[in-house]
């Protein structure tokens, strides 16, 4: 096989390892440095291997992989392949650049590296090799890469001591030590030089970056001719037009005025994200899921001109709320009104673009609850049956939904909810619960009888199943979304349970039912018409227009349900012509690094925690899209959160902008040069258009993450025109070479401009900020089909300034030990860890003491315990009396850890056991 490869290329070095590892035979033909042996690429590409067939392959880590494969000698492994896309897409781009500054001994900044090294050096503690301790593609591929960079660089290896022995230890191999020989000709680092600088800077990789790949593993298929960076005729055409006259072409914004309504012979769109429970703070899986999500999608539409209205609101009906009450001695009506307000906080903060935030406590949600419900049954899809539910007999309280845990009947996970396992996400009944147990005193209840009223799902059925057949046969649905309604339907619909037996929800108005509410999966998605009656009296314009308005609806899959079977079937069974859901968007789960987000047993990162870590709140919304749970779960990590702000956002797009903008500021008195476009500018343009057209077809299919990367992209098509071009070296010559520099300069300011107007619905507040520099027009913010020149020659600039700061390693060990535990042991202000800790012996008001004196404690438990015998004595009512048990109860936790006792064990107690346990 012959290989052709240009003098010191250090991608070559790989080649050489991996056919000495696999014992094959190169016949090595060297090349000048820009010789193009490719001939449909647009730009050389070295080293290339020469098949027997005449078949070429221009990947460097192809090449590694087909040569170890050769000698039986490739380790087939999901983690090759991870690694050799990281050396590629996350390694490359940060490494190329600082290597060209190495070798025209430029100023170099190491903070550049700093975070790709820091995670490689942690991946490689207390381990030999990358991938299964064994030597690898993957191990061969990063250190040749990293080899210019590390081999003399003593300081870079004392400061990542894991990654400098797995280094040395390589460099002892054999067929390591050929290689550098060979490639070098024993001339040392030096030898790298020349072919460092020729060598293009490829445009990166925007796939998923947390699938695993084919091999191959660095973006390219080995060898087909469909280069991502081959432009065609066509869109050099375009490109040099719409840059020449595009500007004149760009839609005037649209603004509509409050309250947004429906305006015909227009594109009405409607978004609204699952009403968050109101029982808790939202954590970081929550917002994902929802609010966020949807906030992408609102922004996007409204910078692509649509008449668009996003509607949510706090979800404050049912057993939830009523256990929450329970828990911190308040009224259901208090706890609703301490979290919508802790929840209004947290989405001003994480910048939620709602038009209205409502709530589903008001006179509105029942008025058209119970219309609804008067329509169902007065057109017979009601029915009326004999329920078995649990009774706590100990609380005299018949223990719907969450009210009760125990093991799933499906999974036996043990802490599923009466109404759905957590664990594997079914959907359940009460008495199915295998060993339940009231939530709120922990006793066994018994099964006892009551009538309640149901939807009549299988007499809606074929109407239901017509309006999927039209809905979620097409893309405008999520997979999971798809997959989840089919399942429901498949073995035929059931009468679904629309009453409960609780006192806080919209009250039931059939006679007989008085007593009751309705069922919270019922009665909750009627809260998006009732938040949209709130926010205007002209709400059926939105809720029963089908014909000229499209409904979005965002979600976690376990909300899928409930929107794609049962409140379509209730709006169907209303005959009352609702807008029914066209796009439902559902996600799947965001876990927290190794374990579950928990909102109900405080497990992972909240909304408030987020906000009290003194990290911007756009850099929780990047990270937290860049890696959203599309098509399959994900997890967030405090090193990769670190990592992706530091490569992705300090070191790509900050630093692409930053650079611009000083350079601007510095030679041209902060005014855009005169701009002269060159092959490669129109080029590049042409690029920045497939990058932004894929952005715009991404966003239309709310494929959130992948439109992110777009954006990514053209920074990166950014920073390597800046780098191949060299302005700082340019506007040091001559004439025509000043007029170069500012031609790269003014392409620079302008593709910022266009970055500022794609980053506004990912980081509002970011965007804002470079369009503050910029000193943007308000007319540039429109999603466009090519990219234009947003600011002439001659607009001023404003002050540019830094975008983004480093997350340091030290921070990043210092946020995952503090929200290593349980969100409940925080505090909901924005005291620092060491704050918390010195104010934690101090009380809140009005609850009892987390530790203290043992007698006093006694003396605390023996006085409540005669509060809550007096009001049961008095009979007073039953939430008061659960109150103040609940006070009772946690004060007896107290002393039992003031005791050094388990607080979880059973207390004991005077008397003699009754027959069941009971005394």
């Amino acid at each position: 096989m012959k290989i052709y490869c240009d003098n010191g290329n250090q991608h070559m070095l790989k080649a050489v390892i991996a056919s000495d590892l696999a014992g094959v035979s190169l016949d090595v033909h060297e090349v000048g440095h820009n010789d193009h042996i490719v001939p449909y690429l647009s730009k050389n590409k070295l080293p290339v291997l020469e098949l027997n067939e005449g078949e070429l392959i221009f990947s460097s880590n192809a090449i590694t992989r087909y040569l170890l494969c050769q000698g039986g000698k490739d380790i087939d492994d999901i983690k090759v392949d991870e690694w050799m896309e990281w050396e590629s897409s996350q390694l490359q781009p940060v490494l190329q650049p600082y290597l060209v500054g190495m070798a025209t001994k430029s100023k170099l900044d190491t903070s550049c590296l700093s975070s790709v090294l820091s995670y490689l050096n942690s991946a490689l503690k207390g381990k030999k090799n990358l991938v299964q301790d064994t030597l690898s593609a993957a191990d061969i591929v990063i250190w040749s890469a990293l080899y210019p960079l590390m081999a003399d660089n003593e300081g870079l290896q004392s400061q990542h001591a894991s990654l400098s022995d797995w280094f040395k230890e390589l460099q002892k191999l054999q067929a390591f030590q050929a290689a550098v020989t060979m490639v070098t000709k024993g001339n040392g680092l030096k030898s790298f030089n020349d072919s460092i600088v020729s060598q293009p800077i490829t445009n990166a990789v925007t796939m998923d970056l947390r699938k695993p790949v084919t091999k191959g593993g660095d973006g390219d298929n080995g060898g087909a001719p469909d280069d991502k960076n081959v432009v065609t005729v066509t869109e050099l055409t375009t490109a040099r037009q719409a840059w020449k006259n595009g500007c004149d072409k760009i839609p005037v914004p649209y603004r509509p005025e409050h309250p947004i309504l429906p305006v015909k012979d227009k594109r009405n769109v409607l978004i609204t994200s699952a009403l968050p429970y109101v029982n808790n703070v939202p954590h970081l899986g929550n917002i994902i899921g929802c609010v966020l999500s949807a906030d992408v999608y609102a922004r996007f539409s409204r910078l692509s001109n649509n008449n668009t209205l996003y509607i949510c609101g706090t979800d404050e009906y049912g057993t939830a709320t009523e256990t929450k009450a329970l828990e911190e001695g308040l009224t259901p009506q208090q706890i609703c009104d301490k979290y919508f307000k802790l929840h209004d906080e947290i989405y001003k903060w994480f910048g939620i673009s709602f038009d209205y935030f409502g709530r589903t406590t008001t006179q509105q949600q029942t008025t058209i609850a119970q219309d609804i419900f008067w329509r169902l049954h007065n057109r017979d899809f009601t029915l009326r049956d004999i329920v078995e539910q649990l009774l706590c007999e100990n609380c005299n309280r018949y223990l719907a939904d969450r009210f009760v845990e125990g093991t799933c009947p499906l999974c036996n996970y043990e802490d599923a909810r009466g109404d759905q396992c957590d664990k594997c996400g079914k959907l359940i009944n009460a008495v199915e619960l295998k060993k339940p147990r009231c939530k709120v005193c922990g006793q066994t209840p018994v099964i006892k009888t009551s009538e309640h009223i149901f939807l009549d799902l299988p007499k809606l059925e074929p109407e239901l199943q017509k309006f999927l057949d039209v809905n979620a046969s097409n893309d405008n649905w999520t997979s999971n979304s798809k997959n989840i309604s089919s399942s429901w339907v498949r073995d035929g619909l059931k009468p679904r349970c629309i009453t409960r037996d609780l006192k806080w929800g919209t009250p039931v108005p059939l006679e007989g039912f008085t007593d009751k509410v309705f069922y919270v999966w019922f009665d909750a998605p009627i809260g998006y018409l009732s938040i949209t009656a709130n926010y205007t009296d002209q709400w059926e314009k939105w809720w029963k227009n089908p014909d000229e308005v499209e409904l979005y609806q965002f979600m976690a899959k376990d909300n899928v349900p409930f929107h794609s079977v049962i409140f379509p079937s209730t709006c169907i069974g209303a005959r009352d012509n609702y807008t029914l859901v066209n796009h439902l968007m559902a996600t799947e789960y965001l876990n927290y690094e190794d374990g579950k987000f928990s909102k109900s047993r405080g497990v992972g990162v909240f909304g408030n925690d987020a906000r009290n870590t003194g990290i911007p709140s756009d850099i929780w919304r990047f990270y937290l899209l860049y890696i959203r749970p599309e098509s399959q779960d994900s997890a967030f990590s405090w090193a990769d959160f670190a990592l992706k702000n530091n490569s992705e956002l300090l070191n790509n797009l900050g630093n692409f902008i930053n650079r611009a903008l000083v350079f601007c500021e510095r030679n041209f008195h902060g005014a855009v040069p005169a701009i002269t476009l060159t092959a490669e500018d129109e080029e590049l343009l042409a690029l920045v258009n497939r990058e932004l057209q894929s952005y715009t077809q991404n966003l239309s299919k709310c494929r959130v993450r992948d439109g992110l990367r777009n954006i990514l992209s053209i920074s990166r098509l950014g920073n390597q025109m800046i780098q191949a071009n060299m302005p700082w070296k340019l506007i040091k010559g001559n004439a025509e070479e000043k007029a170069r520099a500012g031609s790269v300069t003014g392409l620079s300011v302008n593709l910022s401009c266009l970055i500022s107007v794609l980053l506004q619905p990912y980081m509002p507040t970011t965007s804002a900020m470079i369009q503050d520099q910029l000193q943007a027009p308000d007319t540039c913010n429109v999603i466009i089909d090519n990219m234009v020149c947003f600011l002439a020659p001659g607009h001023k600039i404003g002050k540019p300034k830094p975008l983004f700061d480093k997350i340091e390693d030290s921070k990043v060990a210092e946020l995952r030990k503090t929200y290593a535990g349980k969100q409940v042991l925080r505090q909901t202000d924005g005291s620092t860890p060491a704050a918390r800790t010195k104010s934690a012996s101090k009380p809140e008001s009005g609850s009892p003491p987390m530790t203290g004196n043992v007698d006093e404690l006694t003396a605390m438990v023996t006085k409540q315990g005669d509060v809550v015998r007096q009001l049961k004595s008095e009979k007073a009512e039953r939430l008061k009396i659960d109150a103040e048990v609940q006070k009772l109860l946690q004060l007896k936790k107290q002393l039992a850890l003031a005791k050094g006792e388990d607080p979880s064990a059973p207390s004991g107690g005077k008397g003699k056991k009754k027959k069941g346990g009971k005394k």
